[in-house]
């Protein structure tokens, strides 16, 4: 074998470990998934594995009527559009939060920097579901936060905090504000605060240093951060379903209900790739986005 040949070899061997488990354990589930959404649907559960039909696509947009005609049902869109928009406001307030709070971890002694990015990983040592739990005793009507704010007078009654978007809210940006503090606190981490100093003595104000030389620097922090908060919101299954008490679902929930107790897989499946669809969207128009920006800068 000439050294070419070894050289190839080689590296086939290196990545082929690699490529096998994407194969089975990520590939192969997509491509079951994409081929049981084209299957029928046995109504006493399971799936009719020797009937095509494309009924799971007409159900996102369609139903059924007892003649066999199509009516347009546009439910299964608002869940859908709700799960964008809850992850989407989840993003936007992590980024508000979370700006911030890396950029005074970021101006800090070295000493304390560990010590700050330890207590925004601690919630991480608990189980989600405890910490859902958690915000179920602060929101409910009897809670933490309605009783502190009845002891004070400032409200006469509780407060509607649970079982709505409002908590799904809450418990998101609570779930992956982490995830946008890390990214941005490593961008600006390296900042060279000379370039600030520099700035201010260019008689530039806050702003202008922040719009200027801050945001630019940190942007590729950003942009990770709001793909790190939005891909796994839209996709959320054990937040909504506490802490919406089923009156919040998103797409993650609807498809647990198709796959548990409406016993349809087809449909689940074909839910399934719209949100696969959703998320790789998403990571295009962000990639193509910061692309753009990044040539720009150029």
């Amino acid at each position: 074998m000439t050294r070419a040949g070894k050289h190839t070899l080689f590296r086939v061997l290196l990545i082929g470990p690699a490529l096998l488990a994407i194969t089975v354990f990520m590939i192969v589930p997509l491509l079951l998934m994409a081929y049981i959404s084209f299957r029928g649907r046995d109504y006493s559960g399971g799936v009719l594995w020797d009937q095509f039909s494309a009924e799971a696509y007409v159900r996102l947009f369609f139903e059924r009527e007892l003649d066999g005609s199509l009516a347009l049902n546009l439910n299964y869109m608002f869940i859908i559009l709700r799960s964008v928009w809850l992850s989407f406001l989840t993003m936007v307030i992590s980024l508000a939060v979370g700006l911030p709070v890396a950029m005074f971890m970021a101006t800090r002694d070295a000493k304390w920097k560990a010590v700050l990015v330890f207590m925004v990983t601690l919630p991480f040592w608990t189980n989600l579901l405890v910490r859902n739990y958690a915000w179920i005793l602060l929101l409910r009507d009897h809670g933490t936060i309605n009783s502190t704010l009845l002891w004070l007078g400032i409200i006469s009654e509780p407060l509607p905090l649970l079982h709505n978007s409002f908590a799904v809210a809450v418990g998101l940006t609570y779930s992956f504000l982490p995830f946008m503090v890390l990214p941005i606190y490593a961008s600006l981490e390296k900042i060279d605060l000379r370039l600030v100093e520099a700035s201010f003595d260019l008689y530039a104000n806050r702003w202008q240093t922040m719009r200027r030389i801050i945001l630019p620097l940190a942007y590729p922090g950003i942009v990770a951060g709001c793909v790190l908060v939005f891909v796994p919101a839209l996709g959320s299954y054990i937040t909504p379903e506490l802490l919406g008490g089923g009156k919040t679902l998103m797409i993650g929930n609807l498809i647990g209900f198709q796959f548990g107790a409406a016993r349809n897989w087809p449909f689940g499946a074909a839910l399934g790739l719209f949100l696969l669809t959703l998320v790789l969207t998403s990571l295009w128009l962000y990639a193509r986005r910061y692309r753009g920006e990044l040539e720009g800068g150029q």
